[in-house]
């Protein structure tokens, strides 16, 4: 009889000779539900076609309008099948930690590596109205699948007009969704100390979403103040009688919205003219007139109305004709603007039981609590005047706050409109 050797001693005398262990991927697809999509709009990201439980790395890069290249990673084991759902699986390493869909895109960081005082901003809206992100998946130093995703600010249809004070006497960017929707709520947008024009990109998205916007800018562009210092409220009611005029626009239904020092304003205009200012949404906000930036000190005021100063002082609430809408983060480092939001509602409940009004509180967030969803931003902000300032929470605070957020103050604009 021949001698037969075991299959356990061919299969070692095999691996002796091949090597043995887990099969390394050799390719993957990369699955995306929305390839195309705006930039507020969660994406599913699925990589398949790997080899079972091996690791790899899905990267994600993308470049800001100083032509830096934003950056970020995470690691993953793939499922028996060889797949990675981004929306259940948790990196075992990387730039977020987690399960997170879309901590691909939040977490990326600029070519320093310091993400906590810098903002990824792409192109303007003018320039361009949209932005690539680039995905990729390599493994044991080779690069398997790559696909390049759009992210739009703007939806097909979507206009856009800039405004100067010499041609309009107000300073921003009007964006109105296609013709033919009807009459729609429409948003007159404004920030905060960092002065000049930062809303483009929200109200390129809201009018994305069919609500008419106009970014103002108040101080610190050409033909304003140069800082925030007795700005008129008139301005303000200018630009919103302006924005009503337009086309598409329900003048019964007009919003003010604030952010942090623009809070102050949002509140005033639909105190004083609650003709005019139908709605009011603040993002880390103030409840009372705080003092003017800029030399001076205390003694400086912020805003003014038929010519006089404001007292500073909390803001009455009383005429408010309409609903109000307060978002705040739990480690705001600016100012307690979780208390604030809560104590705008307690004023908000002795008189205005017929319309809604709601804080939304985002534990882990700090002032960078709002608005939009899914680009990177840091926990530090420059002012007007160049001061570093430590807004407090986490870049992941920040991003869960901005995905719960956002999707709560576009269906306060739609309620609005029934």
């Amino acid at each position: 009889m021949r001698n037969r050797v075991p299959a356990a001693l061919l299969v070692a005398a095999g691996c002796a000779v091949a090597g043995c262990g887990p099969r390394h991927s050799d390719h993957a697809v990369i699955g995306v539900d929305a390839p195309v999509a705006l930039a507020d709009r969660p994406i599913h990201l699925t990589i398949s076609g790997l080899a079972p439980h091996d690791t790899v790395e899905v990267g994600a890069a993308a470049r800001d309008y100083q032509r830096g290249d934003w950056r970020s990673r995470a690691v993953f084991r793939a499922d028996g099948h060889g797949t990675v759902d981004l929306y259940r699986a948790r990196p075992q390493a990387g730039t977020y930690t987690g399960v997170d869909g879309m901590g691909l895109f939040w977490s990326m960081v600029p070519p320093s590596g310091n993400a906590d005082d810098k903002v990824f901003l792409p192109l303007l809206t003018e320039r361009q109205s949209a932005y690539d992100v680039q995905i990729t998946v390599t493994a044991h130093g080779r690069r398997l699948a790559a696909r390049t995703l759009i992210r739009q600010w703007r939806a097909g249809g979507v206009t856009h007009k800039s405004l100067t004070v010499a041609a309009d006497k107000v300073d921003g960017d009007l964006f109105l969704p296609p013709p033919g929707q009807g009459r729609r709520p429409a948003v007159l947008l404004f920030g905060g100390s960092e002065g000049g024009n930062r809303g483009n990109l929200d109200a390129a998205l809201l009018a994305s979403h069919g609500y008419p916007a106009l970014s103002l800018a108040y101080f610190g562009d050409p033909g304003l103040p140069a800082a925030l210092q007795n700005i008129p409220l008139e301005y303000f009611a200018g630009a919103a009688r302006l924005l009503a005029a337009q086309p598409g626009v329900d003048p019964a239904h007009v919003v003010a919205r604030g952010y942090s020092r623009g809070t102050e304003a949002a509140l005033l205009l639909g105190q004083l003219y609650p003709r005019l200012i139908h709605g009011v949404i603040v993002y880390a906000p103030s409840n009372r007139v705080n003092p003017g930036i800029g030399t001076g000190g205390e003694d400086v005021n912020a805003w003014t109305w038929h010519g006089r100063p404001l007292p500073q002082d909390v803001i009455p609430l009383d005429h408010v004709d309409g609903p109000l809408l307060a978002i705040a983060g739990t480690q705001d480092l600016l100012w307690d603007s979780r208390t604030l939001a809560l104590q705008i509602m307690t004023e908000l409940d002795h008189d205005h039981d017929r319309f809604p009004h709601q804080a939304l509180i985002y534990p882990g967030s700090g002032h960078g609590v709002g608005t939009y969803p899914y680009l990177a931003t840091g926990i530090r902000g420059l002012t007007a005047t160049g001061a570093l300032l430590e807004h407090g929470g986490t870049r992941a605070g920040d991003a869960a706050a901005r995905a719960q957020g956002w999707p709560r103050t576009l269906a306060f604009l739609a309620a609005m409109g029934h």
